[in-house]
């Protein structure tokens, strides 16, 4: 009977957390509008009074961010799992993050997203030394002469331009009936991913890096809780915390780390331990629906290239002759099968581990917030973004149990996605330092 009264429980408060989620539908991302038309109707020098009314929508700038856009599920989804400067917790409240910035020419910005007052869909209404927040992304006007101090921002508005053939969403700060055009951070993706090289560089401490080091300090006082807990009970059965943990550890090192390194596991359980518990506490504060919770971490792929990176180092400096040489040079094959063959596939194999190990974590818990976005979608699409209560109730009563059903599918997914990740790496690293069978 307790075990079901608990299981009430937690669904209640889901449904809670579901409810706060979708009371932020509407917020935007500055990356989820390259899809919208562009409307642009000519200079702001030439329409100055246009350009200084936000509310009217469409003006010579572009679209005013302050008009709410006709709701999009996938535009709603996309804003949730993306990376931002400003950390929302409700309303217009939003806590202070760090921003570390620099500009060539200009220097190093030191300051936090308090000093461009944001305010309803994280828009700054302040720049500062040339910097704005745009639905709580840091950005920088390109205008040298608006690098200094703080200047009032009546609006920022967004339009589609079509450069080399490529279409993309470029943004403008509205300054005293004027359009300023902006210019986002640069990254470093080669226009890959839409990125580039801009005129500044964003190392601001994001929602994902406050969710990480969050993350780290939990795990922190977790463990040493632990460890003191084992200490005073030495030679005593563990309980509480202490055993809840253990039971964790001791599986990673007799199934997962034992069974695939082999004698040599021991120089190597540190790593997969903290691999298993770093991505695992990621993947259940990111299944909170509010503050200090919702970040996508570890669908965040930069992330995921870290935690791949890091196994594709550790298994290949640690690699020994023997797994060398049957990766570059096998034993009693014909030189002509390895050279065209052989060896290039194995080559490749080393590469294509740590893509696939990044590429199945960031997709599994990408999809998974998508999904759990899209069934809450359904309460705005089913009342026409709040002009139905009918249709809200009808959207409500077939959204939350669904929701209801993935965030407990997200709970499963969460300990399954650390756990094939530890397996992986450890499969990898044995692979590299596997000794040679005599028969």
């Amino acid at each position: 009977m307790t075990t079901f009264r608990k299981f009430w429980i937690v669904l209640i408060f889901s449904a809670f957390g579901v409810a706060a989620i979708a009371q932020h539908g509407h917020e935007n991302h500055p990356q989820e509008q390259a899809g919208e038309a562009a409307h642009p109707g000519g200079e702001a020098q030439d329409h100055p009074e246009a350009a200084a009314h936000p509310g009217e929508g469409h003006g010579p700038c572009g679209h005013s961010v302050s008009v709410e856009p006709e709701f999009n599920a996938g535009d709603n989804a996309v804003h949730h799992i993306a990376d931002a400067n400003a950390l929302h917790i409700v309303g217009d409240l939003y806590l202070p993050l760090p921003c570390i910035l620099y500009a060539p020419g200009h220097g190093w910005t030191l300051t936090t997203t308090a000093a461009f007052h944001a305010h309803h869909h994280g828009n700054g209404t302040k720049s500062k030394d040339g910097y704005v927040l745009v639905h709580g992304n840091v950005m920088r006007l390109k205008n040298p002469e608006l690098a200094q101090g703080e200047i009032e921002i009546v609006d920022y508005a967004h339009q589609d331009e079509t450069v080399d053939g490529k279409t993309k969403t470029v943004y403008s700060a509205v300054i005293d009936g004027r359009c300023e055009p902006l210019d986002a951070k640069t990254t470093f993706d080669g226009g890959i991913m839409g990125g580039g090289i801009t005129n500044f560089y964003d190392f601001s401490i994001t929602r994902n890096v406050f969710t990480m080091l969050l993350t780290a300090l939990i795990l922190f006082f977790l463990f040493r809780s632990a460890a003191n807990a084992s200490v005073r009970r030495n030679h005593h059965a563990p309980k509480g915390l202490q055993n809840f943990l253990e039971i964790f550890i001791t599986f990673i090192r007799d199934e997962v780390a034992k069974p695939n390194i082999g004698a040599k596991y021991e120089r190597y359980l540190p790593y997969l331990l903290s691999a298993f518990f770093f991505i695992l506490g990621l993947n259940l504060i990111g299944q909170i629906p509010f503050f200090p919770g919702s970040a996508n971490v570890t669908g965040n792929i930069s992330v995921t290239i870290v935690l791949a990176l890091l196994t594709f180092l550790i298994s290949t400096f640690s690699a020994n002759k023997h797994f060398w040489e049957h990766t570059l040079w096998m034993p009693g094959v014909p030189a002509a099968l390895k050279i065209l063959i052989l060896t290039p596939i194995e080559v490749l194999g080393l590469f294509l581990k740590p893509f696939t190990l990044l590429l199945r974590l960031f997709a599994n818990i990408t999809a998974g917030h998508i999904v759990i976005l899209s069934f809450v979608s359904l309460i705005f699409i089913f009342g026409n973004a709040g002009e139905s209560v009918g249709g809200s109730v009808a959207g409500a009563i077939a959204s939350i149990p669904l929701t209801l059903f993935m965030m407990t599918l997200e709970l499963l997914v969460a300990f399954l996605q650390a756990f094939i990740f530890t397996m992986l790496s450890a499969v990898y690293i044995g692979t590299a330092v596997e000794e040679p069978h005599h028969h």
